[in-house]
């Protein structure tokens, strides 16, 4: 690697050069006049040659000077320059949005470059985790919550209540509730014990379909609703599942609902710490949403602010 002089001494001696004065380079670059001539002595040390001849009106040039002097021009000007197209580039900015890993990977990650579209200059990052994230801590802009709408500390705007119906592929034949006896029942186990109280079951669901012989405890269980959807994609059997997140297999026909009774679920809803509701990835997020979800969201003023504890 070749050796060079210090970076200082050579910017001492080009804006000396360029201004054919130690005075106006020291002005131009901080310092005072006698810290440039030193400068400029110790590249004159280095390099063994007089790049200045002192003179009572000022300071010249010598040839060695002349031939150093417009390869550091040059080379400055372009580090210049290189410079000053980095800093006026506008920095990529980031929005954040945690949701669970179902609500995700179904709903959130097939808009994911509407997002890009809609918001210039901004990128996307989706955080799934079926722990809530502490968006006091920032470890999120904003979040997509399950419940019924309290979340303790947050403020929330409705997206959309969910509903709960019995479905299955087509390939298992199931038609009728009858047909239920001979099928394996999918269940899936909530992780909060509030919503475990509260969330449609597959003995809730005999109950209000009047299916009193059928086995609504036994079949496969799962500890996440994404495992649920795909076992019952697969065939595997049939499963109470949120019709918001089956809404595409539904419309592909790779699961059908073959009969009701509905159960009414709880609602989504997009949360975020109080008074974020301005800060520009809220608000990007808040609209990207409202242009894929539901396009009557009227924006901040129809935040609620929450008071009772979270759901998730």
């Amino acid at each position: 690697m070749r050796r060079l002089p210090p970076l200082s001494s050579l910017r001492a001696f080009e804006s000396a050069a360029r201004r054919e004065s130690f005075k106006y380079a020291a002005a131009e670059l901080g310092v005072t006049p006698t810290a440039i001539s030193h400068q400029i002595r110790q590249l004159e040390a280095g390099l063994g040659v007089a790049l200045f001849k002192r003179e009572a009106r000022g300071v010249v040039l010598t040839a060695e000077g002349r031939a150093l002097y417009p390869a550091l021009r040059e080379a400055f000007g372009l580090m210049a320059g290189a410079v000053e197209e980095v800093t006026r580039r506008p920095l990529r900015r980031i929005a954040t949005l945690s949701a669970t890993v179902a609500f995700t990977a179904r709903l959130l990650v097939p808009r994911a470059a509407h997002f890009r579209a809609l918001n210039p200059g901004w990128d996307l990052r989706l955080h799934a985790s079926d722990d809530p994230v502490d968006l006091e801590a920032g470890e999120a802009d904003a979040a997509i919550r399950y419940g019924r709408g309290f979340y303790s500390g947050l403020e929330a705007v409705p997206l959309f209540a969910d509903e709960f119906a019995p479905v299955c592929s087509p390939r298992l034949g199931v038609r009728r509730t009858e047909d239920l006896a001979n099928a394996t029942l999918i269940h899936f186990d909530w992780r909060s014990a509030a919503l475990k109280r509260s969330m449609p079951t597959w003995t809730k669901w005999a109950e209000k379909a009047r299916l009193k012989e059928l086995d609504s405890r036994g079949g496969i269980s799962f500890n996440d609703e994404s495992s649920a959807i795909q076992a019952a994609i697969a065939g595997q059997g049939v499963a109470l599942l949120s019709l918001t997140l089956v809404a595409a297999e539904l419309a592909s026909g790779s699961l059908v609902q073959p009969f009701g009774p509905r159960l009414e679920g709880l609602g989504y809803h997009f949360v975020f710490p109080p008074g974020a509701a301005t800060r520009p990835a809220v608000s990007v997020l808040q609209r990207w949403l409202s242009t894929e979800f539901i396009p009557e969201m009227k924006g901040a003023e129809q935040v609620a602010k929450n008071r009772k504890p979270a759901h998730l």
